[in-house]
């Protein structure tokens, strides 16, 4: 009797044993910039399902798009006890002294599609290839635009529109894009009346869709552009919040889908499919977040394991202070022609998303 009672004692002490293991998983802190963005609901809420699938603990927070909140947020995951630190910056390069805090700590830090820049703190970076998303969207406007056999003597007309300037990535959007399109600017093939193609004069503060609006506006009453005033063939625009700005401003002044100018984004946005749709968006590159919240998983992973998380450049992101390992996810562009393959039928949407 004393040996089975013994026998189910250490049994049971196993089972609390495994149950401390379970309650006590590994800790991930993941950082978002802000909830106001269908984007980062997204990518935060695809983040945690993942890493929860996978067994860990997570600490999600959005920002605000406050700076000072995101540090103080991180502060309080440094001391809450998390391993690993995935941080979509608001501002690159505001993070070094947390990040320093952290890198003491043994924490290793993930950035997330954002790079955080002047620190050797970053371990990895996990992204799309953002280069990429600006060539597509420049090579679409070439073939829409049919800018390879125009000349100066029929040009387009077109204004440009890019993010927050604290946001390494634009670098990177509208560095392709305008990779692909300066060439017409220099042979007047494509013109753009307003004069701003500079990056900071393009820049859209927080990525905003009301700053973006503003703009466009802005725009509209200097240049005189309208369905019956001066021509506008095309707005660039580096992602969906600014695309949608413009596009405000745009039906305000009158435009229809009949006449509306060829307008580029990022994100498949729920919004910009929806405008897609009824003819006042032409395009948008498609990130599935799910397959860079994956690839995040993987890295943990291997970080916890003490093995060599997926990595596929080694080159190409410098933050001022070291190249960060980084992964870079596949952008593809979506229209009209082919959103309910890549969104409906791959499950990202349903077609109750897009009424």
């Amino acid at each position: 009797m004393k040996k089975i009672i013994a026998i189910l004692l250490a049994a049971a002490a196993l089972v609390c044993v495994s149950c401390k293991g379970a309650s006590s998983s590994t800790k991930v802190g993941v950082s978002m910039p802000t909830k106001d963005l269908q984007r980062w609901n997204q990518d935060g809420a695809n983040m945690k399902s993942q890493l929860e699938k996978a067994g860990y603990t997570v600490d999600l927070q959005f920002a605000a798009n406050d700076i000072n909140t995101q540090v103080s947020q991180l502060e309080n995951m440094i001391t809450g006890g998390c391993k690993v630190l995935v941080i979509a910056s608001i501002d690159g390069s505001a993070l070094s002294n947390v990040l320093a805090t952290a890198k003491k700590k043994n924490i290793q830090t993930i950035a997330y599609d954002r790079l955080i820049m002047d620190t050797d703190a970053v371990s990895y970076y996990a992204t799309f290839d953002n280069y990429k998303v600006g060539t597509l969207q420049g090579d679409y406007l070439v073939d829409k635009l049919g800018l390879k056999t125009r000349s100066a003597d029929d040009p387009v007309y077109m204004e440009f529109f890019t993010g927050d300037p604290g946001d390494n990535n634009i670098n990177f959007f509208f560095g392709g894009a305008m990779d692909v399109l300066k060439p017409y600017l220099d042979k007047g093939v494509i013109v753009c009346p307003s004069g701003q193609t500079a990056k900071a004069q393009c820049a859209t503060l927080n990525w905003s869709t009301e700053e973006a609006q503003k703009r466009m506006e802005n725009l509209i009453t200097s240049n005189g552009y309208g369905p019956k005033g001066a021509k506008l063939d095309a707005v660039y625009c580096s992602n969906d919040s600014t695309a949608n700005g413009a596009t405000n401003a745009l039906l305000s002044a009158g435009y229809t889908a009949d006449n509306f100018p060829i307008i580029t984004g990022q994100d498949c946005d729920k919004v910009s499919v929806k405008n897609m749709l009824k003819g006042y968006q032409s395009m948008s590159v498609f990130k599935d977040t799910r397959t860079l919240a994956s690839k995040v998983v993987e890295m943990v992973d291997a970080i916890m394991k003490g093995s060599n998380p997926p990595i596929n450049d080694t080159k190409t992101y410098n933050n001022n202070v070291k190249v960060v390992p980084s992964f870079l996810c596949e952008p593809v562009f979506g229209d009209i022609n082919n959103y309910k393959t890549l969104l409906l039928d791959s499950g990202y949407y349903t077609e109750a998303d897009l009424k």
